[in-house]
């Protein structure tokens, strides 16, 4: 049973992905909620029809009051005893089934999937947002937004027919049980509602503000606590430890005192309700009395009054809450579109085809690009490199290296000018098919927390376990593969690395890099500091593999240690975003200028730099 409505909606069913999701956040909640709107109806049709069904429950308790007192038990069970009957097996069949399948159709049709289409459909727009803008945002704020946004809508769906629509049908119910016994018996009840319904306003337009204000503190907390987890290297490097616990407890208070001012309000509107109930209870109940005294209404009567009353007593606290979970999720979701609602700016052009690569020459014609900023990056660039030509690319930091590789790999977009690859415009082309053409090992390889098997088949998932064994031997990898063991007990290709790989060391990382790369087999290879994490040892065996991986391939390899570019058939040096010496090596220590000085200053092999790329 339970299979059948968890299976009447598929969460990964395929739907028109937009580049631009809503940014209000009634359409953004409906653009999630189509593949549920015929659940929808049918979920309020059966809330409504629980709430009916508890109202004339009530009613028929008060005309079973009369009927008790209307003769001697034997007249009326021979008057009323088929009914009695039929009331009974109604409350023992008709009434559960109805209430089974409201509860099935929320709990087990609607709340798991609607969050998990919500979270996947949430995931997969963030993944295809650029570098840039991940760079912009903590990847632990981001993460917390994907997964406090799903259930936080769930739990707003769910309110709305569970508490919103059953309330709402109750009340409904009431006024006409009233109206039905005596008109004047709903006078209290509408005072009350005018009451209630003042509440209830004064509590959304509170509420709404101060969660998403408490989820924002919260979602700021989980970033901050993500930070010090994943950079937990330089926090012990630097003894920080007390500075990082001061970093976090900052953001720790603000989310406490956020979560207190919320709560202020939900204790505001306990006092408030208990005092509106009050009302409610001694207003009906006394004026069904009155009637009763006066002869205008029956002892039956005053029994349904009392038992609605008391009904809606105990009702209201739970109707309020839910009101209020209702809002303060929807202040969740809306935090959470901060995140999930941002539009996708680096996109494939509408008729963009895949990068067809003949030979591998790279043009750059009056390529800029200053991130925004007024200086910095790139400044009308033109280079032209050849099929399978070797180039090394030096400069200074700052000098434009990096956001030369970036634009290349179209992590961004330039601000003018173009890159064309054998003629062909990058930014006509779509993005997944220019980075399957090349490959790239930088400086900081970060490796997937799965196994060694999984990363280095990262580069090419359809390889084969010889092609897979062949690229990390020729990656000088394998002895210390064999040797791994996790603390799960899982041994060499099965072996998890930790999080970014932080169980391996940084020659180890460089070294499954390598081998990924390998693997992949790109046309083009870019090399950025391939060999910086190796020492002396492992790097002559690695520049042997390098040599070989390059050959056949249009290369770009950026170093600060000159000496593992020198016998390139080409370098550039690069100064304030700009081409300002071009040549071979030797040409280069010849001309006597910035790369003979970067030589020059070399100890072992480095180049001195002066500020963060």
């Amino acid at each position: 049973m339970f299979r059948f409505f968890e299976n009447l909606v598929d969460p990964y069913v395929d739907y028109t992905e937009t580049d631009r999701p809503p940014t209000k956040l009634w359409p953004f909640m409906w653009s999630y909620s189509q593949p549920f709107k015929k659940l929808f109806v049918v979920a309020a049709l059966l809330s409504l029809i629980s709430a009916l069904i508890e109202v004339g429950l009530i009613y028929y308790m008060g005309r079973m009051v009369d009927l008790l007192g209307s003769g001697t038990p034997d007249t009326v069970l021979s008057e009323y005893g088929t009914e009695l009957i039929l009331l009974a097996l109604f409350i023992l069949i008709i009434r559960p089934l109805f209430q089974a399948l409201d509860v099935a159709v929320l709990n087990n049709a609607i709340l798991p999937n609607y969050g998990t289409l919500f979270r996947w459909r949430a995931h997969k727009h963030v993944l295809r947002q650029s570098v840039g803008w991940f760079e912009n945002d903590f990847a632990g704020r981001i993460a917390n937004r994907i997964m406090q946004a799903p259930p936080a809508a769930g739990e707003a769906v769910f309110q709305a027919f569970d508490a919103i629509t059953f309330s709402l049908a109750y009340l409904l119910g009431a006024i006409l049980l009233l109206s039905d016994a005596d008109p004047r018996l709903v006078i209290p009840l509408l005072i009350w509602l005018a009451l209630y319904a003042a509440l209830v306003r004064w509590t959304i337009r509170h509420v709404g503000p101060a969660s998403q204000a408490s989820s924002d503190a919260r979602s700021e907390t989980t970033g901050r606590v993500v930070d010090s987890y994943s950079n937990i290297h330089s926090v012990k490097l630097f003894a920080h430890h007390d500075r990082e616990i001061n970093f976090a407890k900052e953001a720790i208070e603000r989310a406490r005192v956020t979560f207190a001012k919320e709560m202020r309000i939900f204790t505001t509107m306990d006092l408030m309700l208990v005092a509106i109930n009050g009302f409610l209870i001694i207003s009906v109940v006394g004026w069904a009395i009155i009637l009763w005294s006066q002869g205008a209404a029956s002892v039956g009567i005053v029994a349904a009054a009392a038992a609605l009353t008391l009904r809606l007593n105990a009702m209201t606290g739970w109707i309020m809450w839910a009101v209020s979970n209702f809002f303060r999720s929807l202040g969740v979701v809306q935090e959470g579109m901060e995140t999930i609602a941002q539009p996708i700016t680096l996109l494939d052009k509408p008729n963009a085809k895949p990068l067809v690569l003949s030979d591998g020459t790279i043009e750059l014609d009056q390529l800029t690009h200053h991130y925004g900023r007024e200086k910095g990056g790139l400044q009308s660039l033109d280079l032209t490199i050849t099929p399978g030509q070797k180039v090394g690319l030096v400069g200074r930091s700052g000098a434009g290296k990096s956001t030369f590789v970036k634009l290349l790999m179209r992590f961004y977009d330039a601000d003018g000018g173009r890159i064309l690859i054998d003629g062909q415009d990058i930014s006509d082309v779509t993005q997944d098919s220019l980075r399957a053409q090349i490959g790239m090992v930088s400086q900081d390889n970060s490796l997937l927390h799965r196994s060694i098997r999984d990363n280095v088949l990262y580069g090419r998932p359809d390889a084969t376990e010889a092609e897979m064994m062949d690229a990390v031997k020729r990656a000088e990898a394998m002895d210390f593969i064999l040797g791994l063991e996790d603390p799960q007990g899982r041994t060499g290709f099965d072996a998890h690395v930790g999080e970014r790989g932080v169980k391996l060391s940084g020659g180890q990382r460089q070294r499954i890099s390598l081998a990924r790369v390998i693997l992949k087999d790109a046309p083009i290879l870019i090399l950025d500091e391939a060999t910086s994490a190796l020492d002396s040892e492992v790097e002559a065996a690695i520049l042997d593999t390098l040599y070989g991986v390059m050959e056949g391939k249009t290369v770009i390899a950026i170093a600060h240690r000159l000496s593992t570019i020198a016998h390139m058939d080409r370098i550039i040096v690069l100064d304030d975003g700009q081409i300002v010496e071009d040549g071979t090596h030797s040409a280069l220590l010849e001309k006597n200028g910035l790369y003979a000085s970067f030589w020059g200053h070399q100890s072992g092999g480095f180049l001195k730099t002066e500020a963060a790329e």
